[in-house]
Parts: C-alpha cells; structure tokens; sequence
C-alpha cells in the first residue's frame, strides 16, 4: 500500500518551500517579474481560454455584467504585457487559480485548477525552434534546482530529475508508434527517456492532432522544417510513484497575424472577437509563454500519488473511497 514519505505538516512546509524557490528560479531564469491577476473577466471578451472547446466556464452578474471564472490566463498575460508596457526579452508571471468544473477527476486531474502563468515579450527574431528550445531548457533548469533544495531540506526524499529534458517531435511519434494512442506514445517515450519536451501540439498531421489546441494563442501551424510544424508543446517527466507519465506544463510561442489565420483556416474557426481582432491588427507584443501546474509540481517534487494531497479541492465518493484504501490522505 502507497504511503506518503511526508507528514502533512511536512507536505505544507513542502509547498511553500516548491514555491518560494520555483518562482525565484522562473524570476531568474526568464527575467519575469509578479503581477496580480483575475479570477474571473468579463465574458464576450473572447479573452477566456476556452480550452479548445472541451469545457464551459462558471458565469455569474456582476450588476448588469456577466462575467466568468477563469480557466486559464494565456491570452489575459498577452494582454497585460501591451498594457504594462513590457520591455522584449523581459515578461511577467502570475498565480493563477481556475475553476474547471467540467473536468474529469483523476490523480492528477482536479476541478480546482493552479498554475505559474508566464508570459515574455519577444521580437520576431525569436519566433524559432531554437528559441522555444532554450526556454524550455530554462525552465527545466528551474525544476531541477528547485528539486534538489526540496531533497537537501527532507531526506526522506529520493527521486532525481534526469540531467537533461529531451526533446522530440509530435510527428516522429506518430511515425515511430502509428498504431499506438497519442497518450500511449507520450507514456512509452517519457518513461524511455525520463523528461520530455514533446514539440508540436495541435497540428493535424495526416489528418489527426496529437492533441487539441486552441486556435488562437500557441502557434502549432508554423512550418519549422520539412514535415515539421508547431513552435509550442508540453514538458513531460516520468513520476515513478505513479508509475505514470505526467504532464507539468503546456507552453509555446504565441501566434502572430499569419499563424492565427493559418489555425483558423485549418479548424474552420470564424468566431472573431476582441482578442482576435488586436493580433490581426499586429496590436499586442509577440511572446512566449505557458502554464506551470502548481500542484502538479509538488506532486512529482514531493513524491506523492494523488494531487489532492498537495491541494484542498472537492471529490466524489467513488475517489474518496479508492485513496482510502490506497491509503492516501487527501488534503
């Protein structure tokens, strides 16, 4: 039967020790500095992350304004980096906390949703693979440390990030797996390779996307090389307490003016809106930027099985009933 290694004093200590040093190291790392952020805005706005379609927002008036629980900020950020006037190759972060209420609950799936939301101003030099690559070699970096300081503060704990995150190509998945599910290839290609940053979520090669992805802020269409498309992806990590593969971020370089109307011509998309219309006018900043699960990362720096041990939320009976008699305790 799993056992925690940590008490849940020990596991709080945990969290804000992961917190406190990740964001130093994100600050660090990409030069981002905190802002504050909404919990919900105003919906029609076209500025909600309405998660490729597959779940509907908590709405409520505000007076005689409908507004809308956030589900993520990745077109809020874009936003915010215009208005806060934010210099290139400088961004910002914020902790984003959402409600999905659609969500299919799991161990690492909860309707209570928290993130490090970052986003950085770039030039169109930096629209490239390359780029995309160093980032996520940073942010990376930034997880390794912060795992060695959660190590060094509890001895208890054992596992190590690999040296290196690898990175591969949706497509070459495809190629090398065709008969397997998108899941089944991330789960046999991370737990080969310990990290992974799978490249390319989104496009629809031979006629089938490795993933959804939203229109309109990750750029997934862009030709990088022959038979290669996307400047966005997902970081990956092996979790052995789950035995499991888990995903810790989604990220990428954010569409400018030809790539929005390439993903829309691709998914048939014509609902323009505020938001749409400031790209295609070349209105906000180019950038770069992602989310970084909050409670999954101290799920996999922590070493526990279930997500609802490193956050408060609500679960159904059958979930409560499964975790006691595998002996976790839930937050």
């Amino acid at each position: 039967m799993y056992q925690s290694k940590l008490s849940i004093i020990e596991t709080e200590r945990g969290i804000d020790l992961i917190k406190t040093n990740f964001t130093e190291q994100l600050e660090k790392e990409l030069k981002l500095i905190r802002v504050s952020a909404p919990k919900f805005i105003k919906t029609e706005t076209g500025i909600q992350d309405d998660l490729a379609g597959t779940c509907d927002s908590v709405k409520f008036m505000i007076g005689k304004q409908e507004v809308e629980i956030v589900h993520s900020l990745a077109k809020w950020k874009r936003i915010m980096l215009k208005k806060y006037n934010i210099e290139k190759n400088t961004g910002i972060w914020t902790d984003m906390d959402a409600i999905r209420k659609d969500e299919d609950l799991d161990d690492i799936h909860s309707a209570y949703v928290d993130q490090y939301d970052w986003e950085m101003n770039i030039g169109e030099e930096n629209r490239n693979l390359d780029f995309l690559i160093m980032i996520v070699e940073k942010i990376y970096d930034a997880i390794k440390k912060t795992k060695e300081i959660v190590n060094k503060q509890f001895k208890q704990l054992k596992f190590k990030l690999p040296e290196a995150i690898t990175f591969v190509h949706s497509e070459d998945l495809q190629m090398w797996y065709p008969k397997l599910s998108p899941k089944e290839r991330e789960k046999i290609i991370t737990q080969k390779c310990g990290a992974v940053f799978l490249i390319g979520i989104g496009y629809p090669t031979n006629g089938k996307q490795h993933d959804l992805r939203a229109v309109d802020y990750d750029d997934w269409s862009t030709n990088t090389k022959a038979n290669y498309h996307g400047l966005n992806g997902d970081i990956l990590v092996w979790d052995y307490v789950r035995d499991d593969v888990l995903e810790l971020s989604s990220m990428g370089i954010r569409v400018n003016k030809l790539a929005l109307e390439e993903q829309m011509k691709i998914m048939k998309f014509n609902n323009i809106k505020d938001y749409h219309k400031m790209i295609l006018n070349d209105e906000l900043p180019l950038s770069i930027g992602g989310g970084i699960g909050q409670s999954r990362l101290s799920m996999l720096l922590l070493e526990k099985k279930h997500i609802g041990e490193v956050q408060v939320s609500e679960w159904p009976l059958e979930i409560l009933l499964k975790c006691k008699e595998e002996g976790i305790d839930l937050l």
